[in-house]
C-alpha cells in the first residue's frame, strides 16, 4: 500500500511539473517582439499578407512546442512511473496490444495533420487569390546575373515602361545599394509581379515581404500583394543559379503614388519605353532545324 502511495505522489508531482513546463513554455511566446514575430525578419503590416504568414508561422510553432512538451512529459512520466525498482523481479505483464491506446495513437496525429492542412491551404488560398485584377503588373525577368523591370501599362501606369538591371559586384567591400537594379512600387496599391526568366531557373526573394516564388524558363509565376508601408527592402535571388548566383542582387522602393509616377516618368524620359520581352530571353537550347 505504502509503494502505490509513493508512486501515486511521484505521478502527481511528475504532472505537476509537466503543467507548470506547459504553462511555462507558452508564456515565453510572449516574451519579446522577436519571439512573437517567430524571428522574421520583416515587421507587421509590410504588405497585405505579412501579418497572415506571419500568423501561421508562429502558430504552427507553438502547436508544435505544446505537442513537444506533453510528448516529452509523457516519456519522463513512463520512465519514472514504470521504472525497475529495486528488489523487484522477474518481468512485468507483458501486453500484445491495447486497443484504446492504439486508436489514440492513431486519432490524434491524423486530427493534428487535417488542422495544420485546412489553415495552410486556407491562407495559401488567399495568398495566392487573383480573382481581382491589380492596380499594378510588374513583369520582372530574371537573367544570369541581374534583373529587367517591365511597368506594364493599366490602371496606375500610363504607358510601358521598361527598366534594366545590372548585376552588382562583389569585392570584399561594402555594397553600393544606389546601383543595384531597384524594382519601385506604389504604397496601397496592389501589385502582380509576373516572374519570368531569360534564361536558367532563377527565384524572386524579398526577405521582408515572406514571399519567395521560381521563375522558370518558359513558364510565367505570380506573386500578387499590396506594399503597405513605405521603405527599401533588399531582395535578392534565392536559386542556385550559377557561378555569380551571390551578386544578383535588387532592392523593392515602396513609396507613394505620386513619387511613383515620377519615376515612371523619369524612365519614358530616359526612352525606357516599352517592354523589354521574349526577344531578350537566351535560349539554351534551340530546336534543331528539320533536314530532309
Amino acid at each position: 500500500m505504502s509503494s502505490q502511495n509513493r508512486t501515486g505522489s511521484r505521478r502527481k508531482q511528475i504532472t505537476t511539473i509537466t503543467g507548470l513546463a506547459l504553462a511555462g513554455a507558452l508564456a515565453l511566446t510572449g516574451c519579446s517582439p522577436e519571439v512573437q514575430k517567430g524571428w522574421l525578419p520583416t515587421e507587421r503590416g509590410t504588405t497585405n499578407h505579412t501579418d497572415r504568414i506571419m500568423d501561421l508561422w508562429v502558430n504552427s510553432w507553438i502547436a508544435a512546442l505544446v505537442v513537444g512538451v506533453i510528448t516529452w512529459g509523457l516519456m519522463i512520466w513512463c520512465i519514472v512511473a514504470y521504472r525497475r525498482r529495486k528488489g523487484t523481479v522477474g518481468f512485468p505483464r507483458q501486453n500484445s496490444f491495447n486497443l484504446p491506446l492504439e486508436v489514440f495513437y492513431l486519432t490524434i496525429p491524423v486530427f493534428m495533420v487535417l488542422v495544420f492542412f485546412y489553415f495552410t491551404d486556407r491562407d495559401q488560398q488567399a495568398i495566392d487569390n487573383r480573382d481581382q485584377p491589380a492596380d499594378v503588373v510588374v513583369d520582372v525577368r530574371g537573367k544570369q546575373w541581374a534583373w529587367d523591370f517591365n511597368y506594364k501599362k493599366g490602371d496606375v501606369i500610363t504607358d510601358d515602361v521598361h527598366e534594366a538591371g545590372v548585376q552588382a559586384h562583389l569585392t570584399g567591400n561594402d555594397v553600393d545599394k544606389e546601383k543595384l537594379p531597384t524594382l519601385y512600387l506604389p504604397v496601397n496599391k496592389s501589385v502582380d509581379v509576373e516572374l519570368n526568366s531569360r534564361d536558367v531557373i532563377h527565384s524572386f526573394w524579398v526577405p521582408a515581404f515572406l514571399q519567395k516564388r521560381d521563375m522558370i524558363p518558359g513558364k510565367t509565376n505570380y506573386i500578387r500583394f499590396t506594399p503597405t508601408k513605405e521603405g527599401t527592402y533588399d531582395g535578392k535571388c534565392a536559386e542556385l543559379c550559377g557561378e555569380y548566383h551571390s551578386e544578383m542582387l535588387f532592392r523593392v522602393k515602396v513609396v507613394s503614388e505620386s513619387e511613383f509616377k515620377s519615376h515612371l516618368d523619369q524612365l519614358r524620359q530616359s526612352g525606357n519605353t516599352g517592354l523589354l520581352g521574349d526577344e531578350y530571353d537566351r535560349n539554351p537550347a534551340p530546336t534543331p532545324t528539320a533536314t530532309k
